[in-house]
């Protein structure tokens, strides 16, 4: 798959599929994702979402097919040899995924330490954390502990660690899962924030229909320093899985317009 003009693709599957023993857990995935694109993904419970990250990541391989991430060939990769793609991408696992015995800025600051592609002194370390922690409004929670923090916080704080690397790749597993309205789209926020600062690309799996529509709706203005309605095209995209299969990807108006019940259980009508 090829680039096009600015917007390189970040990440293709083709005709992927995973079986775990003989049983097929994802089958025939195929789409691509271009620099500054956003991808939801929706589904049932067990319908593939988190298997189709974690195949983005490298932690699964695939049993057929090709998966490509930043032009590259990462289908039959060795562990060894995914370090410098992961370095490129930052991952926000459910719940928020934190270290419970570091400290928040220990937290952010893990993958900033463990990326042999970032050489950087302790002051600046300290100085990168202290940046992205600010970015989600937390600078002051430096030498707190997650178990002192309030469940939206410490989403809060896995948004901050995933994007402390700058990568060009976020995923997404399920970021307001458990969190009330208001605190879900106070992620949301952050999320779309994120996205229009540093262009870059996102795979977003989700099981509320406003996450997707904060995605496609809104844009973050720098100077108003908020959301407000995008005027132009989010470049975003919804995938629906049922049973491991794709059974539809489109725009957001095709998702909201797309008569098959399973994937209107999904959209915001």
């Amino acid at each position: 798959m090829s680039d096009s003009g600015s917007h390189p693709v970040v990440l293709a599957f083709e005709n992927v599929s995973f079986s775990f023993d003989t049983e097929p857990l994802l089958t025939g995935i195929t789409f691509e994702l271009r620099r500054g694109e956003a991808l939801v993904l929706h589904g049932a419970a067990a319908s593939g979402k988190t298997l189709l990250l974690k195949l983005c990541l490298g932690l699964l391989r695939p049993t057929g097919g090709r998966i490509s991430v930043f032009g590259e060939d990462v289908t039959h990769l060795r562990e060894g040899e995914w370090f410098d793609v992961r370095s490129r991408i930052g991952v926000l696992f459910q719940e928020g995924g934190l270290f419970d015995s570091l400290t928040i800025e220990e937290n952010v600051s893990y993958p900033i330490l463990n990326q042999k592609r970032l050489q950087m002194t302790p002051s600046q370390v300290r100085e990168r954390v202290e940046t992205t922690l600010d970015f989600v409004e937390l600078g002051h929670t430096l030498e707190k502990y997650p178990s002192e923090l309030s469940g939206g916080m410490r989403r809060r704080v896995g948004i901050a660690r995933a994007i402390a690397t700058q990568p060009e790749l976020l995923l997404y597993d399920s970021p307001t899962a458990g969190l009330d309205p208001i605190t879900a789209n106070t992620i949301m926020a952050l999320i779309v924030k994120g996205r229009d600062l540093r262009s870059a690309t996102a795979v977003m799996a989700t099981h509320r229909h406003q996450d997707g529509d904060i995605l496609h709706r809104y844009r973050y203005d720098r100077i108003l320093n908020r959301l407000v309605p995008a005027t132009e095209s989010t470049r975003t995209r919804y995938l629906v899985l049922q049973e491991g299969r794709i059974v539809f990807l489109g725009s957001p108006e095709e998702f909201d317009a797309c008569p098959d019940p399973y994937v209107a259980k999904f959209a915001s009508r």
